[in-house]
């Protein structure tokens, strides 16, 4: 049992750092998270069940609509279901690990957003990788002693959710580079500190970024959410 935590929140973490990180760390931090899986019997034995007789050519050309046109840019979509998703992104992955997918055409051909790797990259992120997390987040719940932490899961889940968009949402702002590579650093925190459940972290960090916001009058909803949602830890 011990085991089946540790690979799952390593695996976890990966995903998490992969999500929050930038679009020119993605190729190694897609070969993590496909090690965090080869070093988990439990994520082989699932990745093994969801994969088997799983035809990725006929998803792949499915999934993943090339442009109909030149110059016109392709369409990336996702099954419905969950099994089928875990096996087509687990296959995608792998691909790119691999290099048979170039990832920078990959992200601009079936992810552009005005030309911006990082703007494309973090809507991949939410696209492909948050879901890839979440399934296997959910196939591997935490273990439950109380309502209490129940509640306390909930709202970590909550915020994890949140700070995709969140990245998202400071993409658009004018930033000095070192304001946004502090920006990047306490976002990678956050999500790193939610994939733990790390209490003490999360109200470390949100300071800091409540802080950072304020500055930068950056403050919006979806800020907001995040801080009221780590009112309740």
């Amino acid at each position: 049992m011990e085991e089946r935590r540790e690979g799952a929140a390593k695996f976890l973490e990966a995903c998490s750092s992969l999500m929050t990180g930038k679009y020119n760390t993605a190729e190694s931090g897609i070969s993590r998270v496909l090690a965090e899986i080869a070093a988990s019997e439990p994520l082989k034995e699932l990745f093994s069940a969801v994969t088997k007789n799983f035809n990725y050519a006929v998803a792949k050309r499915r999934y993943l609509q090339a442009p109909a046109k030149r110059g016109e840019r392709g369409r990336a979509y996702l099954p419905t279901d969950r099994r089928e998703i875990l096996a087509f992104l687990f296959c995608l992955f792998v691909e790119i690990d691999a290099n048979t997918v170039p990832f920078d055409d990959f992200l601009l051909r079936y992810f552009y957003v005005d030309g911006s790797y990082t703007a494309s990259y973090t809507l991949f992120a939410d696209r492909m990788v948050r879901p890839f997390m979440e399934i296997v987040r959910d196939c591997f719940p935490p273990q439950k002693e109380s309502d209490v932490p129940d509640a306390r899961e909930e709202t970590f889940g909550k915020i994890a959710e949140l700070l995709p968009y969140e990245r998202a949402r400071l993409a658009r702002f004018i930033l000095p580079e070192d304001a946004r590579a502090a920006a990047d650093l306490l976002l990678a925190g956050l999500m790193a500190a939610a994939t733990r459940r790390d209490v003490t972290d999360m109200g470390a960090l949100l300071a800091g970024y409540r802080y950072f916001l304020r500055a930068i009058g950056g403050e919006d909803a979806n800020s907001n959410a995040i801080f009221s949602a780590a009112a309740q830890l």
